[in-house]
């Protein structure tokens, strides 16, 4: 295992870039059988078997999706790789390879990398998943972390974005709101620490809320779940820029409406607290914080009966016909249009 800590500073040009990937990778092992070749040749080489493969890919660039000052490496690396897995489970699938390209400054020396990689390292083993490739390469500025996860599902299993019909359950794994609520907190103790760096925060009553924000896990054991309730989606993604804009995304390639109820919307206590303390409503936060990574899909309301009261979920709503529209019902019993405010991508700085 890679060390956690070490005061020696090692220049990433002293190793090169393949001395650099053979320094990095040698720790990290085979766990799939559908691996055929990992790390070492030109590509590598994987069984495609008679599932269907998935694949997919996120880029998080320093400054714009982290700030390194306070998301340990680590860390970093661990959330680079929840990021891409949460999608391959959003599709119903086990996923089983990744590859990671980085881009670093020389302001980063290799045991700063070693950090990074031990995060990804972490994440692999904890996810039996395997790191098959990827590449390395110079940063003018910051460090730049692409990864692709690899996935497999069977063809009956696999669940799109595009299948809700009128009347089926809205339904969320979790809870929502902590993660965005971990990041306020931080914020906030980086203006602290900026204006006295004697300060030491005490941070014991948000645990949870930065545990969800360095650290979240993406939810591979909602499939088991819903297969010990014979249950199968007819819908399904991941929450990574906030439940409305997910809900949009399901209601926009399936041609439905919806209603999301105020009062159904799992939320932790410490999320409620924070947000009193921050001034914040607790329903916007959950709607559009973002970075939650549970799991939000749809039912026939024929599973009513399997999935009421199961603690791992939360009923949330309905699919309605498409000329309804989409809508949050108040506690007031008030319907207000949903609007997309969670992460985008591609808005201007």
């Amino acid at each position: 295992m890679l060390e956690d800590k070490n005061t020696q500073k090692t220049s990433l040009a002293d190793l090169g870039e393949f001395g650099l990937i053979n320094h990095i990778t040698k720790y990290f092992t085979i766990e799939n059988a559908s691996t055929v070749t990992g790390i070492g040749d030109d590509a590598a080489v994987l069984d495609a078997s008679k599932k269907q493969t998935l694949v997919t890919t996120d880029l998080l660039i320093e400054g714009v999706h982290f700030d390194l000052s306070y998301m340990p490496l680590k860390h970093l690396g661990y959330k680079a790789v929840m990021v891409n897995l949460s999608d391959v489970y959003a599709m119903n699938g086990t996923a089983e390879q990744i590859t990671v390209s980085i881009a670093v400054s020389n302001r980063f020396p290799l045991e700063a990398i070693e950090e990074l990689y031990s995060g990804i390292q972490l994440a692999c083993e904890t996810y039996k998943v395997d790191l098959v490739g990827g590449d390395t390469t110079s940063s003018t500025k910051g460090i730049l972390i692409s990864v692709t996860a690899i996935g497999k599902v069977e063809k009956e299993d696999i669940v799109l974005r595009s299948g809700a019909k009128e009347t089926d359950l809205i339904v969320v794994s979790g809870d929502l709101g902590a993660a965005y609520l971990g990041l306020q907190v931080l914020e906030r103790e980086k203006q602290v620490f900026n204006v006295d760096p004697n300060n030491q925060p005490d941070l014991d009553s948000y645990t949870y809320l930065i545990e969800r924000q360095l650290k979240p896990e993406a939810r591979r054991d909602v499939a088991g779940f819903l297969k010990e309730l014979a249950i199968k989606p007819t819908a399904m993604i991941d929450i990574s820029d906030g439940l409305s804009s997910e809900i949009m995304h399901i209601c926009s390639q399936s041609k439905v409406g919806c209603k999301i109820y105020e009062e159904k919307l799992p939320l932790d206590p410490q999320v409620i607290s924070a947000c009193e303390e921050f001034n914040l409503d607790s329903t916007m936060v959950a709607l559009s914080g973002g970075e939650d990574y549970e799991l939000l899909f749809t039912v026939p309301i024929a599973d009513f009966e399997a999935i009421k009261g199961n603690p791992n979920f939360s009923i949330i709503g309905h699919i309605t016909a498409e000329n309804q529209g989409l809508n949050l019902v108040t506690r007031a019993s008030q319907e207000i249009e949903l609007k997309a405010q969670g992460w985008n991508s591609v808005k201007e700085a």
